[in-house]
């Protein structure tokens, strides 16, 4: 895939009560967290920091669809366990009883609105769900909707109001300010849409890759490459489904988009990712959009951050990090 260099940002660290996080995604609502609340402290004189170029390939360019170009999940490396483990973790989120499974992204808008409308609630429901649990991002979209959730009325609610309906998601002050500067852009550039491809989506205030490509999956039904959160992050270095361990997120997705292929069925059983009917109408399954459901469903639940439910996951015996993380 071809790079797209990122904008050059230095990073800079949040405030002490705010959450804590991995990624560009988290360092970028930390930057604007201190934004925020800077007016309110006496400083003092900012100090020069190094900044740090980003790398992150989104969509092949035209010259590089030709013939002798590397399709995306060409057979080359790949774990050795990997369809069995996929397999596994099919079988134990068949429930679908995870909390992103009621309260994700694609649950969060409202069915009878135009689409352009709950494209935009899609959108807004990524936004506010960085570094927040799924039930608190739902109990403020539920509150937004409530007062008519569209480009023009966020416009019009003065931040303190957005701020009190957004409360308590994580990095609340920063996401007010994101929202409302993206909210502008998509008015005055895209009609109050949103954009259609990645590129364009990572350049609106407060939207990073995972908030990107799920959003082109939810919002347009297109598979664009893998969302990867810390769940996805945590869990595919866990199992071995990177070549070398992974420091972020982003290489993460990387390191999966290079072998997993982009669809297909692995196996009998389990279930796709199902993306709303309003918004798609793809039948066949989408491995890159089935995984970051099924591993973040598969992180709240069994593969937790800390302390791993080890002996309820039927990946024991092949999951090179269950001794470590559990013992024999």
């Amino acid at each position: 895939m071809a790079g797209v260099r990122m904008v050059t940002r230095s990073r800079s660290r949040g405030p002490r009560a705010g959450p804590r996080g991995g990624g560009e995604e988290a360092a970028q609502l930390r930057r604007g967290q201190a934004a925020a609340e800077g007016k309110k402290s006496h400083s003092p004189a900012k100090r020069q920091r190094k900044t740090q170029k980003l790398s992150v390939a989104y969509e092949v360019s035209d010259h590089e669809k030709g013939e002798g170009a590397k399709p995306p999940g060409t057979p080359g490396w790949e774990p050795l366990a990997w369809r069995q483990q996929l397999l596994n973790i099919r079988t134990m989120r068949s429930e679908k009883d995870a909390p992103v499974d009621q309260l994700g992204a694609e649950h969060c808008y409202d069915p009878s609105a135009p689409p352009k409308v709950r494209r935009y609630q899609v959108l807004l429901s990524l936004m506010l769900s960085s570094q927040t649990k799924d039930q608190v991002t739902a109990g403020a979209m539920q509150r937004l909707r409530a007062r008519g959730l569209t480009v023009d009325s966020i416009l019009q609610t003065d931040d303190s109001t957005l701020g009190t309906l957004i409360y308590p998601v994580g990095f609340w002050r920063s996401k007010v300010k994101y929202i409302k500067q993206t909210s502008a852009i998509l008015q005055q550039r895209y009609g109050g849409d949103i954009p259609a491809t990645v590129a364009e989506l990572v350049a609106l205030p407060g939207v990073g890759p995972k908030m990107a490509h799920l959003a082109m999956a939810v919002a347009w039904g297109a598979v664009s490459g893998i969302a990867v959160d810390t769940h996805v992050h945590r869990i595919a270095n866990r199992l071995g489904w990177t070549k070398t361990a992974t420091k972020s997120p982003e290489k993460t997705r990387a390191a999966l988009e290079a072998w997993l292929p982009r669809c297909g069925r692995v196996g009998a059983g389990g279930a796709s990712l199902s993306l709303p009917p309003p918004l798609t109408s793809h039948l066949h399954r989408e491995l890159w959009s089935e995984i970051n459901g099924l591993l973040v469903g598969f992180g709240q639940q069994t593969c937790l951050p800390v302390h791993p439910r080890c002996q309820d996951c039927l990946n024991r015996g092949l999951c090179p990090a269950a001794r470590s993380l559990c013992g024999p």
